[in-house]
């Protein structure tokens, strides 16, 4: 009996993922990407951006998926919040830089308000430290199409100019919704900017 409750501890010790994501206080890795605004691709870099503010980089699973629909929504309907905060937002995902253009164009989604870009082969995710899962065949987006790409945990980073960062929201680990994580990026902007 000992031995097999021994087992059964090791077992879920073993067996429940842990979440690895970076936490605040240390340093946000560069990254550069193809992303796209209002259905137009262009060249992000993390640091270009942060030289104008703190960054908000969110990372969410696919585009056209019910959670990340909503997140997107949320954010595009704040951007005008964060602009007053003096921060930017990018959204990153596995999607294809294809299906951004469609997402970051879509009125009920990014609205043309927000950029969203392409981690395609995961590297950014994994500079992060963040885990891309393989979704299941024959997964279909909200619009009815295949979704042929891995997704990322769902992770936000507040980063000061200085690239260091200020808050990391993981759903997993905080246990909060898509919209939760626009409201608690806000308020760290916010409390970033002195407001």
């Amino acid at each position: 009996m000992k031995r097999l409750l021994g087992g059964l501890v090791l077992g879920l010790v073993i067996g429940v993922p842990a979440y690895a994501a970076l936490k605040a206080g240390g340093p946000a890795p560069d990254f550069s990407a193809k992303a796209s605004l209002a259905g137009k691709e262009f060249d992000y870099s993390l640091k270009a951006a942060l030289a104008k503010g703190p960054v908000v980089v969110y990372f969410y699973p696919s585009a056209f998926t019910g959670g990340c629909n909503i997140e997107a929504h949320t954010f595009a309907e704040n951007k005008e919040k964060f602009d007053a905060a003096g921060a930017t937002i990018i959204g990153v995902s596995r999607d294809s830089i294809a299906r951004l253009n469609a997402f970051s164009s879509d009125p009920q989604y990014c609205a043309g308000k927000i950029p969203v870009a392409s981690d395609a082969d995961g590297s950014i995710a994994k500079a992060f430290d963040l885990t891309s899962n393989a979704g299941k065949p024959g997964m279909k987006d909200s619009r009815g199409e295949d979704i042929d790409h891995d997704f990322t945990e769902r992770t936000t980073f507040v980063i000061k100019p200085d690239h260091t960062i200020a808050a990391t929201l993981s759903s997993a680990d905080d246990k909060i919704t898509p919209a939760q994580h626009v409201e608690k990026s806000l308020d760290a902007v916010k409390q970033l900017a002195g407001k």
